[in-house]
Protein backbone atom coordinates (compact mmCIF):
# COMPACT_ATOMS: atom_id res chain seq x y z
CA UNK A 1 0.00 0.00 0.00
CA UNK A 2 1.35 3.42 -0.99
CA UNK A 3 1.75 6.08 1.72
CA UNK A 4 -0.37 8.64 -0.18
CA UNK A 5 -3.90 7.19 -0.47
CA UNK A 6 -7.04 9.11 -1.40
CA UNK A 7 -10.57 8.51 -2.67
CA UNK A 8 -11.84 9.59 -6.05
CA UNK A 9 -15.50 9.82 -7.07
CA UNK A 10 -16.93 9.40 -10.55
CA UNK A 11 -16.72 13.16 -11.16
CA UNK A 12 -13.13 13.07 -9.98
CA UNK A 13 -12.30 10.32 -12.47
CA UNK A 14 -13.59 12.53 -15.27
CA UNK A 15 -11.48 15.36 -13.90
CA UNK A 16 -8.46 13.06 -14.00
CA UNK A 17 -9.08 12.30 -17.68
CA UNK A 18 -9.49 16.01 -18.37
CA UNK A 19 -6.30 16.94 -16.52
CA UNK A 20 -4.30 14.35 -18.42
CA UNK A 21 -5.70 15.60 -21.72
CA UNK A 22 -4.90 19.21 -20.78
CA UNK A 23 -1.33 18.16 -20.06
CA UNK A 24 -1.01 16.86 -23.62
CA UNK A 25 -1.44 13.14 -22.98
CA UNK A 26 -3.29 10.86 -25.38
CA UNK A 27 -5.39 8.87 -22.93
CA UNK A 28 -5.78 5.19 -23.83
CA UNK A 29 -7.90 2.76 -21.87
CA UNK A 30 -10.38 -0.12 -22.16
CA UNK A 31 -13.25 0.34 -24.62
CA UNK A 32 -15.91 -1.95 -26.07
CA UNK A 33 -15.52 -2.62 -29.78
CA UNK A 34 -16.61 -5.51 -31.99
CA UNK A 35 -17.80 -7.61 -29.08
CA UNK A 36 -14.60 -7.37 -27.06
CA UNK A 37 -12.79 -5.06 -24.67
CA UNK A 38 -9.79 -3.51 -26.41
CA UNK A 39 -7.56 -0.44 -25.93
CA UNK A 40 -8.98 2.76 -27.36
CA UNK A 41 -9.02 6.53 -26.96
CA UNK A 42 -10.62 7.77 -23.73
CA UNK A 43 -12.04 11.30 -23.65
CA UNK A 44 -14.79 10.81 -21.08
CA UNK A 45 -15.65 8.13 -18.54
CA UNK A 46 -18.52 7.18 -20.86
CA UNK A 47 -15.91 5.73 -23.24
CA UNK A 48 -15.08 3.11 -20.59
CA UNK A 49 -16.92 -0.26 -20.46
CA UNK A 50 -19.50 0.84 -17.88
CA UNK A 51 -21.54 -2.15 -16.74
CA UNK A 52 -19.70 -4.66 -18.93
CA UNK A 53 -18.08 -7.85 -17.72
CA UNK A 54 -16.78 -10.87 -19.57
CA UNK A 55 -16.73 -14.65 -19.55
CA UNK A 56 -13.42 -16.29 -20.35
CA UNK A 57 -12.38 -19.91 -20.53
CA UNK A 58 -10.39 -22.06 -22.92
CA UNK A 59 -11.43 -21.04 -26.46
CA UNK A 60 -14.26 -18.97 -25.02
CA UNK A 61 -14.75 -15.19 -24.76
CA UNK A 62 -18.07 -13.41 -24.37
CA UNK A 63 -19.02 -9.99 -23.09
CA UNK A 64 -21.85 -9.95 -20.59
CA UNK A 65 -23.86 -7.26 -18.90
CA UNK A 66 -23.17 -6.81 -15.19
CA UNK A 67 -25.83 -5.85 -12.67
CA UNK A 68 -23.89 -2.74 -11.65
CA UNK A 69 -22.10 0.24 -13.23
CA UNK A 70 -18.53 -0.96 -12.72
CA UNK A 71 -16.08 0.63 -15.15
CA UNK A 72 -13.37 -2.00 -14.71
CA UNK A 73 -15.48 -5.07 -13.97
CA UNK A 74 -13.84 -7.40 -16.47
CA UNK A 75 -10.74 -9.55 -16.72
CA UNK A 76 -7.89 -9.13 -19.22
CA UNK A 77 -9.05 -7.47 -22.41
CA UNK A 78 -8.63 -9.10 -25.80
CA UNK A 79 -5.41 -7.17 -26.28
CA UNK A 80 -2.98 -5.58 -23.83
CA UNK A 81 -1.55 -2.06 -24.26
CA UNK A 82 1.32 -3.61 -26.25
CA UNK A 83 0.11 -2.31 -29.66
CA UNK A 84 0.15 1.26 -28.31
CA UNK A 85 3.94 1.14 -28.08
CA UNK A 86 4.72 -1.79 -30.37
CA UNK A 87 2.14 -1.74 -33.19
CA UNK A 88 1.29 -4.80 -35.27
CA UNK A 89 2.42 -3.03 -38.42
CA UNK A 90 4.78 -0.08 -38.62
CA UNK A 91 6.06 1.93 -41.58
CA UNK A 92 9.85 2.20 -41.76
CA UNK A 93 10.24 4.06 -45.02
CA UNK A 94 8.32 4.97 -48.17
CA UNK A 95 9.89 5.48 -51.56
CA UNK A 96 8.35 7.19 -54.57
CA UNK A 97 9.46 7.27 -58.21
CA UNK A 98 8.87 10.47 -60.12
CA UNK A 99 10.09 10.23 -63.67
CA UNK A 100 13.61 8.89 -63.46
CA UNK A 101 14.10 9.90 -59.81
CA UNK A 102 13.36 7.72 -56.80
CA UNK A 103 13.18 9.40 -53.40
CA UNK A 104 13.06 7.62 -50.05
CA UNK A 105 11.61 9.15 -46.91
CA UNK A 106 12.59 7.67 -43.58
CA UNK A 107 9.47 7.51 -41.47
CA UNK A 108 9.16 7.92 -37.71
CA UNK A 109 6.44 6.49 -35.47
CA UNK A 110 4.11 9.37 -36.30
CA UNK A 111 3.98 8.28 -39.96
CA UNK A 112 1.29 5.70 -39.19
CA UNK A 113 -0.89 8.43 -37.74
CA UNK A 114 -0.97 7.01 -34.23
CA UNK A 115 -0.65 10.39 -32.48
CA UNK A 116 2.82 9.77 -31.07
CA UNK A 117 2.76 10.25 -27.28
CA UNK A 118 3.02 11.03 -24.64
CA UNK A 119 0.45 8.40 -23.73
CA UNK A 120 -1.52 8.02 -20.53
CA UNK A 121 -2.70 4.48 -19.89
CA UNK A 122 -5.94 4.36 -17.91
CA UNK A 123 -7.15 1.22 -16.13
CA UNK A 124 -4.19 -0.95 -17.11
CA UNK A 125 -4.03 -4.24 -15.23
CA UNK A 126 -1.08 -5.34 -13.11
CA UNK A 127 -0.30 -8.30 -15.38
CA UNK A 128 0.00 -5.94 -18.33
CA UNK A 129 2.15 -3.53 -16.33
CA UNK A 130 4.56 -6.39 -15.70
CA UNK A 131 4.47 -7.17 -19.42
CA UNK A 132 5.39 -3.57 -20.23
CA UNK A 133 8.29 -3.83 -17.79
CA UNK A 134 9.46 -6.93 -19.66
CA UNK A 135 9.28 -5.07 -22.97
CA UNK A 136 11.25 -2.21 -21.45
CA UNK A 137 14.03 -4.69 -20.69
CA UNK A 138 13.88 -6.41 -24.08
CA UNK A 139 13.40 -3.34 -26.28
CA UNK A 140 15.07 -0.59 -24.25
CA UNK A 141 17.50 -2.20 -21.86
CA UNK A 142 19.91 -3.99 -24.18
CA UNK A 143 22.71 -2.88 -26.49
CA UNK A 144 20.41 -2.10 -29.42
CA UNK A 145 17.49 0.09 -28.36
CA UNK A 146 14.28 -0.07 -30.38
CA UNK A 147 14.05 3.66 -31.08
CA UNK A 148 10.45 3.48 -32.25
CA UNK A 149 9.30 1.74 -29.10
CA UNK A 150 11.36 4.23 -27.09
CA UNK A 151 9.66 7.19 -28.81
CA UNK A 152 6.18 5.88 -28.04
CA UNK A 153 7.03 4.77 -24.52
CA UNK A 154 8.72 8.03 -23.50
CA UNK A 155 6.88 9.98 -20.82
CA UNK A 156 4.07 7.44 -20.40
CA UNK A 157 1.73 8.21 -17.52
CA UNK A 158 0.16 5.09 -16.00
CA UNK A 159 -3.12 4.89 -14.12
CA UNK A 160 -3.34 1.24 -13.13
CA UNK A 161 -6.41 -0.61 -11.84
CA UNK A 162 -6.74 -3.57 -9.52
CA UNK A 163 -8.42 -6.51 -11.24
CA UNK A 164 -11.68 -7.14 -9.41
CA UNK A 165 -13.11 -9.76 -11.79
CA UNK A 166 -10.50 -12.35 -12.80
CA UNK A 167 -11.52 -14.60 -15.68
CA UNK A 168 -11.55 -18.35 -15.99
CA UNK A 169 -8.14 -18.31 -17.66
CA UNK A 170 -6.36 -15.83 -15.34
CA UNK A 171 -3.40 -17.00 -13.26
CA UNK A 172 -1.49 -13.80 -12.46
CA UNK A 173 -1.48 -14.71 -8.75
CA UNK A 174 0.65 -17.76 -9.62
CA UNK A 175 3.13 -15.57 -11.48
CA UNK A 176 3.36 -12.88 -8.81
CA UNK A 177 2.14 -10.25 -11.26
CA UNK A 178 -1.26 -9.31 -9.83
CA UNK A 179 -4.09 -8.80 -9.34
CA UNK A 180 -3.16 -5.61 -7.45
CA UNK A 181 -0.62 -3.28 -9.09
CA UNK A 182 2.64 -3.26 -7.14
CA UNK A 183 5.00 -1.24 -9.35
CA UNK A 184 5.27 0.73 -12.58
CA UNK A 185 2.37 3.12 -12.04
CA UNK A 186 1.90 6.81 -11.31
CA UNK A 187 -1.56 6.24 -9.85
CA UNK A 188 -3.34 3.00 -9.01
CA UNK A 189 -7.11 2.67 -8.70
CA UNK A 190 -9.20 0.09 -6.90
CA UNK A 191 -12.86 0.36 -7.83
CA UNK A 192 -15.16 0.19 -4.81
CA UNK A 193 -18.86 -0.58 -5.24
CA UNK A 194 -19.73 -1.61 -1.69
CA UNK A 195 -19.80 0.23 1.63
CA UNK A 196 -20.68 3.59 0.15
CA UNK A 197 -21.06 5.39 -3.20
CA UNK A 198 -19.32 4.26 -6.37
CA UNK A 199 -15.75 5.42 -5.85
CA UNK A 200 -12.08 4.58 -6.35
CA UNK A 201 -9.30 4.20 -3.82
CA UNK A 202 -6.27 5.95 -5.36
CA UNK A 203 -2.71 5.03 -4.44
CA UNK A 204 0.00 7.48 -5.50
CA UNK A 205 3.06 5.78 -6.95
CA UNK A 206 5.24 8.70 -8.12
CA UNK A 207 5.71 12.44 -7.50
CA UNK A 208 4.31 13.03 -10.98
CA UNK A 209 1.21 11.08 -9.99
CA UNK A 210 0.79 13.19 -6.87
CA UNK A 211 1.17 16.37 -8.93
CA UNK A 212 -1.58 15.32 -11.31
CA UNK A 213 -3.86 14.15 -8.51
CA UNK A 214 -3.52 17.51 -6.79
CA UNK A 215 -5.46 19.00 -9.71
CA UNK A 216 -8.34 16.60 -9.13
CA UNK A 217 -11.04 16.71 -6.46
CA UNK A 218 -10.34 13.92 -3.98
CA UNK A 219 -11.26 13.02 -0.41
CA UNK A 220 -9.41 11.46 2.47
CA UNK A 221 -9.35 7.66 2.36
CA UNK A 222 -11.20 6.17 5.29
CA UNK A 223 -10.50 2.84 6.93
CA UNK A 224 -13.50 1.30 5.19
CA UNK A 225 -12.06 2.35 1.82
CA UNK A 226 -8.63 0.90 2.51
CA UNK A 227 -10.14 -2.33 3.82
CA UNK A 228 -12.48 -2.47 0.85
CA UNK A 229 -9.54 -2.29 -1.56
CA UNK A 230 -7.74 -5.03 0.34
CA UNK A 231 -10.87 -7.18 0.18
CA UNK A 232 -11.19 -6.67 -3.58
CA UNK A 233 -7.61 -7.85 -4.15
CA UNK A 234 -8.00 -10.81 -1.78
CA UNK A 235 -11.23 -11.89 -3.49
CA UNK A 236 -9.54 -11.77 -6.88
CA UNK A 237 -6.62 -13.89 -5.69
CA UNK A 238 -9.07 -16.48 -4.38
CA UNK A 239 -11.05 -16.56 -7.64
CA UNK A 240 -8.31 -17.05 -10.22
CA UNK A 241 -9.54 -19.42 -12.91
CA UNK A 242 -6.18 -21.16 -13.35
CA UNK A 243 -2.97 -21.82 -11.43
CA UNK A 244 0.56 -22.56 -12.60
CA UNK A 245 3.11 -24.31 -10.45
CA UNK A 246 6.34 -22.41 -11.16
CA UNK A 247 8.53 -24.33 -8.72
CA UNK A 248 11.42 -25.75 -10.74
CA UNK A 249 9.48 -25.18 -13.96
CA UNK A 250 12.51 -24.12 -15.97
CA UNK A 251 14.26 -27.39 -15.21
CA UNK A 252 11.10 -29.36 -15.99
CA UNK A 253 10.90 -27.81 -19.44
CA UNK A 254 14.58 -28.27 -20.22
CA UNK A 255 14.47 -31.89 -19.07
CA UNK A 256 11.34 -32.52 -21.12
CA UNK A 257 12.74 -31.46 -24.49
CA UNK A 258 12.03 -34.94 -25.92
CA UNK A 259 8.83 -35.58 -23.98
CA UNK A 260 6.03 -37.35 -25.86
CA UNK A 261 3.75 -34.63 -24.54
CA UNK A 262 4.89 -32.38 -27.39
CA UNK A 263 3.43 -34.86 -29.89
CA UNK A 264 0.16 -34.82 -27.98
CA UNK A 265 -0.16 -31.04 -28.03
CA UNK A 266 0.97 -30.88 -31.67
CA UNK A 267 -1.95 -33.14 -32.61
CA UNK A 268 -4.27 -30.40 -31.33
CA UNK A 269 -2.38 -27.20 -32.17
CA UNK A 270 -3.41 -25.45 -35.39
CA UNK A 271 -0.27 -23.26 -35.52
CA UNK A 272 -2.67 -20.34 -36.06
CA UNK A 273 -0.42 -17.93 -34.07
CA UNK A 274 -3.34 -16.61 -31.99
CA UNK A 275 -1.50 -17.21 -28.71
CA UNK A 276 1.49 -15.11 -29.73
CA UNK A 277 -0.61 -12.32 -31.25
CA UNK A 278 -2.52 -11.76 -28.00
CA UNK A 279 0.44 -12.36 -25.69
CA UNK A 280 1.51 -9.08 -24.03
CA UNK A 281 5.21 -10.05 -23.96
CA UNK A 282 5.83 -11.62 -27.39
CA UNK A 283 7.96 -9.35 -29.56
CA UNK A 284 8.89 -11.35 -32.69
CA UNK A 285 8.68 -9.41 -35.95
CA UNK A 286 9.59 -9.66 -39.61
CA UNK A 287 10.06 -7.05 -42.33
CA UNK A 288 7.89 -6.76 -45.43
CA UNK A 289 8.71 -4.85 -48.61
CA UNK A 290 5.67 -3.98 -50.74
CA UNK A 291 5.00 -1.91 -53.85
CA UNK A 292 1.84 -0.57 -55.44
CA UNK A 293 0.53 -1.84 -58.77
CA UNK A 294 2.18 0.99 -60.70
CA UNK A 295 5.61 0.24 -59.29
CA UNK A 296 6.03 3.90 -58.43
CA UNK A 297 5.59 3.59 -54.65
CA UNK A 298 7.39 1.14 -52.38
CA UNK A 299 7.25 0.67 -48.61
CA UNK A 300 9.11 -1.23 -45.94
CA UNK A 301 7.12 -2.22 -42.87
CA UNK A 302 7.82 -4.09 -39.68
CA UNK A 303 5.01 -6.51 -38.83
CA UNK A 304 4.37 -8.89 -35.98
CA UNK A 305 5.47 -12.44 -36.66
CA UNK A 306 5.23 -15.66 -34.68
CA UNK A 307 7.46 -18.59 -33.85
CA UNK A 308 4.44 -20.75 -34.70
CA UNK A 309 4.78 -19.96 -38.41
CA UNK A 310 7.00 -22.37 -40.28
CA UNK A 311 8.72 -19.59 -42.18
CA UNK A 312 9.82 -17.79 -39.02
CA UNK A 313 12.79 -20.13 -38.56
CA UNK A 314 13.60 -20.32 -42.28
CA UNK A 315 17.35 -20.08 -42.86
CA UNK A 316 19.65 -21.27 -45.65
CA UNK A 317 17.05 -23.11 -47.66
CA UNK A 318 14.71 -24.52 -45.05
CA UNK A 319 12.92 -24.15 -41.74
CA UNK A 320 14.71 -25.48 -38.67
CA UNK A 321 11.33 -26.08 -37.00
CA UNK A 322 9.15 -27.61 -39.74
CA UNK A 323 6.94 -29.54 -37.30
CA UNK A 324 4.27 -28.06 -35.04
CA UNK A 325 5.71 -30.19 -32.24
CA UNK A 326 8.99 -28.28 -32.32
CA UNK A 327 7.29 -24.90 -32.72
CA UNK A 328 5.03 -25.33 -29.71
CA UNK A 329 8.00 -26.58 -27.70
CA UNK A 330 10.03 -23.55 -28.77
CA UNK A 331 7.30 -21.13 -27.73
CA UNK A 332 6.50 -22.67 -24.35
CA UNK A 333 10.09 -23.43 -23.41
CA UNK A 334 11.21 -19.94 -24.33
CA UNK A 335 8.29 -18.31 -22.53
CA UNK A 336 8.65 -20.21 -19.24
CA UNK A 337 12.32 -21.25 -19.17
CA UNK A 338 14.81 -19.73 -21.62
CA UNK A 339 13.30 -16.28 -21.03
CA UNK A 340 14.51 -16.50 -17.44
CA UNK A 341 18.07 -17.14 -18.66
CA UNK A 342 17.88 -14.34 -21.22
CA UNK A 343 16.11 -11.59 -19.33
CA UNK A 344 16.02 -12.63 -15.68
CA UNK A 345 12.26 -13.12 -15.49
CA UNK A 346 9.54 -15.38 -16.82
CA UNK A 347 8.08 -14.38 -20.16
CA UNK A 348 4.59 -15.15 -18.87
CA UNK A 349 2.56 -12.75 -16.73
CA UNK A 350 -0.47 -15.00 -16.21
CA UNK A 351 -2.99 -12.95 -18.18
CA UNK A 352 -4.47 -16.14 -19.68
CA UNK A 353 -5.05 -14.67 -23.13
CA UNK A 354 -3.24 -17.52 -24.87
CA UNK A 355 -5.77 -19.94 -23.35
CA UNK A 356 -8.84 -17.81 -24.04
CA UNK A 357 -8.00 -17.12 -27.67
CA UNK A 358 -6.68 -20.56 -28.66
CA UNK A 359 -9.36 -22.06 -30.95
CA UNK A 360 -8.19 -25.54 -29.94
CA UNK A 361 -8.54 -24.73 -26.20
CA UNK A 362 -4.88 -25.57 -25.49
CA UNK A 363 -3.99 -24.53 -21.96
CA UNK A 364 -0.41 -23.59 -21.12
CA UNK A 365 -1.01 -24.29 -17.43
CA UNK A 366 -2.30 -27.78 -18.20
CA UNK A 367 0.60 -28.49 -20.57
CA UNK A 368 3.12 -27.41 -17.93
CA UNK A 369 1.46 -29.67 -15.36
CA UNK A 370 1.39 -32.57 -17.81
CA UNK A 371 5.11 -32.23 -18.50
CA UNK A 372 5.78 -32.68 -14.78
CA UNK A 373 4.03 -36.04 -14.77
CA UNK A 374 4.78 -37.41 -18.24
CA UNK A 375 7.60 -40.01 -18.11
CA UNK A 376 10.59 -38.76 -20.06
CA UNK A 377 12.27 -40.99 -22.64
CA UNK A 378 15.50 -42.59 -21.58
CA UNK A 379 18.51 -41.20 -23.40
CA UNK A 380 21.25 -43.77 -24.02
CA UNK A 381 24.81 -43.06 -25.07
Amino acid sequence: MADDVRVLGMDGLQQLVDVLGARGYSVVGPTVRDGAIVPGAIRTVDDLPRGWGDEQDAAHYRLRRRDDDALFGFAAGAQSPKPVFFPATELFWRGRRTGEEFTVNQEGPEADGDGIGPYALLGVRSCDLHALAIHDVVLLGRNHVDVRYAARRAGTFVVAATCAAPGGTCFCASMGTGPRPDAGYDLALTELLDGGPHRFLVEVGTPRGAEVLDEVETAEALGVDVQGADDVAAWSVAHMGRTLDTEGLKDVLYAGAESPRWDDVASRCLACTNCTLVCPTCFCTSVEDVADLTGDVAERRRVWDSCFSEGFSYIHGGSIRPEIRSRYRQWMTHKLAAWVDQFGTSGCVGCGRCITWCPAAIDITAEAAALRWTPQPTVTT
